[in-house]
């Protein structure tokens, strides 16, 4: 079982940056990727961005050149940096990871909101 905990979400004006992190406890040797998801107000959950235990990352094309995402060496915590905000990036935030058989795990998410 693997637990993950999102914190770091705010009211942020339009240009802005926000730092969100995710710490994972439990089984964290078991897991192979985590990513950001986030479900923007009256819309489908969507994925932001991904990172694997190899470093590699994937983003989506919305935040592309805006977002970064990170993680420690034990993938204990990942964090999403995003920048130049947008009220269309306001959403709740979600962290997920996934372990060697696949299975997923969801944090609780976290809001951010941007606006003037």
């Amino acid at each position: 079982q693997v637990r993950l905990v999102e914190s770091g979400g705010a009211l942020v004006q339009p240009g802005g940056s926000l730092r969100l992190s995710c710490a994972a406890s439990g089984s964290i040797s078991s897991i192979r990727l985590m990513a950001w998801y986030r479900q923007p107000p009256g819309k489908e959950r969507e994925l932001v961005a991904t990172i694997t235990n190899g470093d590699h990352t994937n983003y989506a094309d919305s935040v592309k050149g805006r977002a970064t995402i990170s993680r420690t060496n034990t993938l204990n915590m990942v964090y999403l940096q995003m920048n130049s905000l947008e009220p269309e990036d306001t959403a709740v935030y979600y962290c997920t990871a996934r372990d060697n058989w696949q299975r997923s795990y969801w944090g609780q998410g976290t809001q951010v909101t941007v606006s003037s």
